[in-house]
This record gives C-alpha cells, structure tokens and sequence, in this order.
C-alpha cells in the first residue's frame, strides 16, 4: 500500500469519527482536534501531490478554533467533513491517472 493510499484511509476514518461526534450532540465535543488532524493530513496530501494538482490549492487549513455555540460548531465540523469527502475524491482521483 503506498502513501497515498494510506492518506485516504486516514481521511476516511478521521470521516467516520466526525459522524460518531456528530452523533453524541455538538455541546459534547471540541472542533480543535479534528481541524489539526484534517490539517496535518492534508499537509501530508500537499507534500504527496506536490506539482501534480492544482486543485490541491482550493483547499485551505481549517480554523483551529472552538466555538461555543453548539450550532457554529456543527457548522465547523460539517465544513471539515466536505472538505475532507473532496480531498478523498482528488486523491483517489489522481491515484488513478497515475495508474
């Protein structure tokens, strides 16, 4: 399995943590953790793709920052989530082309 394949697994599990977070109720949990692991991973995204895309610039670190208000931190989370579903998808993406 290479980097990149490993990349997307990470993606697609930090995915199904948000869900379960999501699922206890936003007053429960802290956005910070999650934001710093989407951004390490996508660092290691950028690092891996490096001059292949440049679609990899319409991603931006998320805020590390935790709101109190329950529904600004589901907004916060449901924003990582998509971008970590498009992130899947171009990684995938260019697995292939360069099959």
């Amino acid at each position: 399995m290479n980097a990149r394949e490993l990349l997307v697994r990470m993606l697609q599990q930090l995915l199904q943590d948000t869900q379960v977070l999501h699922q206890q109720g936003a007053g429960y949990f802290s956005c910070i953790p999650i934001a710093r692991r989407y951004n390490k991973l996508l660092g290691q995204a950028r690092e891996l793709s490096a001059g292949t895309s440049g679609l990899l610039g319409t991603f931006e670190d998320a805020p590390e920052a935790d709101p109190k208000d329950p529904a600004e931190k589901m907004k916060v989370v449901q924003g990582i989530r998509i971008e970590i579903n498009q992130l899947i998808s171009l990684l995938e993406a260019l697995a292939e082309e360069s099959a």
